[in-house]
């Protein structure tokens, strides 16, 4: 059977999981921003060396049908606001008010795009709308837009604006500043919401483009037959140059979202909650009754947008957040030191303390064992740092600090998926990313949550998610008020553009299964046609034997639990472990990648799949 490869990249680690059938082999690199084509195929060297005993990439790359990708780095940005200015032009006075007055959360169409804001009025004559479209371009330049969106109020008017465009800024002069018009980018009945994802789609794009068409040139030297293939955030899986921006965004969560329903599935569980900890933020879905709750149109930050998405929300709180103290009190990101140069600990020039630098001093990560030993840590810079960035502001000792810092960072991260649980008990809660399991019983106990269930793959959980995902093209029309005729030219056209579109991804029409529905939205009655190649898909084991024994550990490990208390504890390796496997807390459990704290009060069990269960006795 040929290999498929799935590959997750966040701002700090970057995991891949090569599956071929029922077997996995899976490993994590890190990130390098600089070029991030280049953790793309360390990760996939490592992989290599995995499965045949020497680094073989070309072996690999051609044994491989399939290499599918996703990234938090559009998710990064926007938390973090890295990224291009964007200008906007249009005809309505009133848009940038309107836009402004959709945000849940204020500040985003301010930090996006803020006063750069042409308004070219609609009268006069072509001659007028030149020279006004000329002055205003420059302006908006001139004040730092690096790229455009148009948005007018209608789409002749758009059009219009294009001609012109062109005529007084040929391709070759304006090339430098991509223009988007908004009415072009997606199919929707709300024009706001088709702005705001022009204007976003606009701020996601530079980040993955480069190093996206940078990776398949590099693939191409390989003579690899199969394209790049990109995980979207509603599920699927297109080519590179068949994807949007928009539709990267939150695209890993979505693949740990699919591997929270498989975990749902599998364990009989009415009520998951996710937590995907990963370098710079945690992301936070929910699978109730095996069913992911999807948006018909997603939202961003507070911002409704055209396309379907997940519900779920990232929070500026992971492994690499910067812990600081501001007015007196110890915050928790949403800055983040990413893996360059990452937690101080790293050795790599980090001067800002994380939860990771924390953890280390506390006790529960093993300098000599995190990353599989791949990354020795030094404790001695995280004391540096906590020290004088923490304690000495809040005049504590260091103990009193890395108390405090744990706190704190916990509080802040029941409080990411505190409002999602269940009032009836049954709520479990999936932890994984590399920092998941660290500190996710002390949050889970402050929000309520009794059951936390850590996956053997939890440090590439998200990449595992990928595995159950297709190739797919979507297509939507207008039929309101539409003859039988005229809807049967509509189902052709989709047909039509669905067999293109398939084709351009390597496979005829007749492979793919083709899903129509209808649907109403605001007045409107919408034809939709999903057309999907189906590619295979692991089977998830659940369940826990009736038969328990003594869990059996690997050594002990002196972890602080208070300012003035250093308690000894078991550790346990859990690939050491049988399934059945039960020890009380406090313990330490190193899994593959990743390293789970279990707090006093609470007990582990290893599952039928050698995964962890943890559960709350008080």
């Amino acid at each position: 059977m040929e290999r498929l490869i799935n590959i997750d990249n966040g701002g700090t680690l970057t995991d891949i999981v090569v599956g071929s059938g029922a077997d996995f082999t899976f490993t994590k690199t890190l990130t390098t921003p600089v070029d991030l084509s280049q953790c793309l195929f360390d990760a996939m060297s490592k992989a290599s060396e995995q499965l045949f005993g020497h680094a073989d990439l070309a072996g690999l790359l051609h044994s491989t049908r399939h290499i599918r990708y996703s990234s938090t780095q559009g998710t990064n940005a926007l938390v973090e606001r890295k990224g291009p200015l964007i200008g906007l032009i249009t005809d309505d006075p009133s848009l940038a008010d309107t836009l402004r007055g959709l945000e849940d959360r204020g500040g985003l169409f301010d930090d996006l795009v803020g006063v750069r804001v042409a308004v070219v009025s609609p009268d006069g004559t072509p001659e007028d709308l030149a020279g006004a479209l000329v002055a205003e371009i420059n302006r908006l330049t001139t004040a730092g837009a690096e790229r455009l969106v148009i948005a007018a109020g209608s789409a002749d008017r758009e059009q219009l604006y294009k001609r012109a465009m062109l005529r007084n800024f040929p391709r070759h002069l304006l090339g430098s500043v991509p223009i988007l018009f908004s009415r072009d980018f997606a199919a929707d009945t709300s024009r706001t919401r088709q702005i705001w994802s022009g204007i976003l789609n606009s701020f996601l794009h530079p980040t993955v483009e480069r190093f996206l068409y940078s990776a398949e040139h590099r693939l191409r030297e390989y003579k690899v037959r199969n394209p790049l293939l990109i995980y979207r955030n509603d599920g699927a899986s297109s080519r590179v140059a068949k994807s949007v921006a928009l539709k990267t965004y939150s695209s890993g969560p979505r693949g740990g979202l699919e591997g929270t329903r498989a975990l749902a599935e599998a364990y009989g569980l009415p009520h998951v909650l996710m937590i995907d900890v990963g370098g710079t933020t945690t992301d936070v879905g929910e699978v109730t009754d095996s069913l992911i709750t999807v948006d018909r149109r997603g939202s961003i930050q507070g911002v409704a947008i055209s396309y379907e998405m997940s519900n779920v929300h990232s929070f500026g709180v992971g492994g690499s957040s910067v812990i600081a103290v501001r007015d007196g009190a110890i915050t928790i990101g949403p800055e983040s030191v990413g893996a360059a140069p990452g937690p101080a600990c790293f050795g790599f020039g980090g001067t800002q303390a994380t939860i990771t630098d924390v953890n280390l001093l506390l006790g529960v990560l093993d300098p000599d064992t995190y990353l599989n030993g791949e990354l020795a840590l030094d404790a001695e810079r995280s004391r540096s740092v906590i020290t004088r960035t923490i304690a000495e502001p809040l005049g504590i000792s260091l103990e009193e600090a890395l108390v405090r810092m744990e706190g704190t960072y916990s509080a802040r991260l029941a409080e990411a998926f505190a409002p999602l649980v269940s009032p009836d008990g049954d709520t479990t809660l999936a932890a994984f990313g590399g920092g998941g399991p660290m500190n996710a019983c002390t949050a889970a106990r402050t929000a309520g949550v009794g059951q936390v269930l850590v996956p053997r793959l939890a440090a590439v959980f998200s990449a595992y998610g990928i595995s159950f995902s297709d190739i797919a093209q979507s297509y939507e029309t207008p039929v309101t008020g539409c003859t039988v005729e005229e809807i049967d030219v509509a189902r052709r056209t989709m047909t039509a553009n669905a067999s293109r579109d398939m084709f351009q991804e390597g496979h005829d029409l007749a492979e793919c299964d083709l899903e129509w529905s209808t649907i109403h939205e605001d007045g409107t009655e919408i034809l939709t046609l999903t057309a999907i190649f189906r590619l295979p898909h692991p089977h998830l084991e659940g369940g826990v034997p009736g038969a328990t024994s003594a869990a059996v550990p690997a050594g002990t490990r002196r972890v602080r639990s208070s300012a003035t208390q250093v308690d000894s504890v078991a550790v346990y390796r859990l690939d050491d472990q049988q399934p059945g496997a039960t020890a009380p807390g406090p313990a330490i459990v190193e899994g593959p990648f990743f390293t789970a704290r279990v707090p006093l009060g609470w007990n582990l069990t290893v599952s039928t799949a050698g995964d962890l269960v943890l559960t709350d006795t008080l």
